[in-house]
């Protein structure tokens, strides 16, 4: 069975030969500018004290800063964030946009800690990424498990360890952080479009046949 990273690689490899690119592209495209691997120590509830393991992800940055989301999961790998990091770049310089491709992750089920603990957690992965990201260089976003209240943690710790706000360093805070309010529901609105697009295709060619 094929990896996600390995079906990513697929993709892009199959990529650079429909655009006509030299091989050398793939052979750069194919590693991570950057990988950071961290620990993660949260007093739980309890008293007891849990590690958890944490990835930053920097794909690369040729059209801008490292842009991608963090993700709170219990079964991400290493290599699954590579995957998405090297997704994100090919997104990003598809659509236009003037950011590189980046992605994190904490292996943990969030479901399973109270909000204190979730805030630690946030906290304490912001301060372990600190040193690798900055509002010109990595701007972190919420992904799978994370949501606008996470973000409005991780820049306020942040913030903190810089002695100054902060606020473009993490996307998608809430409102009241200068956070866009349509951010909240702007990936599954454009999931509908894009179905909404492939379906008017399909009916405008069988039309035609």
């Amino acid at each position: 069975m094929v990896s996600y990273l390995e079906w990513m690689l697929q993709v892009l490899k199959r990529s650079v030969e429909l655009g006509g690119f030299p091989e050398e592209v793939y052979t750069y495209l194919s590693k991570p500018d950057r990988i950071l691997v961290v620990k993660i120590p949260v007093r739980m509830d309890d008293g007891k004290l849990v590690v958890f393991e944490g990835y930053r992800v920097q794909h690369n940055n040729a059209l801008g800063p490292y842009k991608g989301g963090i993700r709170f999961h219990p079964n991400v790998t290493l290599d699954d964030d590579i995957a998405l990091a090297t997704g994100m770049t090919l997104k990003n310089s598809l659509a236009g946009i003037p950011y590189g491709g980046g992605k994190g992750a904490v292996r943990v089920n969030p479901k399973k800690l109270s909000k204190g603990e979730l805030e630690r957690l946030s906290r304490g992965y912001a301060r372990a990424i600190a040193p690798l990201i900055g509002d010109q260089v990595d701007i972190p976003a919420p992904d799978v498990n994370t949501n606008p209240q996470i973000m409005a943690w991780m820049v306020d710790e942040y913030s903190k360890l810089k002695g100054y706000n902060v606020p473009g360093v993490f996307t998608a805070k809430p409102p009241e952080l200068w956070g866009n309010p349509v951010r909240i529901y702007s990936t599954g609105f454009g999931a509908i479009v894009c179905a909404r697009e492939a379906a008017y295709m399909i009916l405008k060619e069988s039309m035609w046949n």
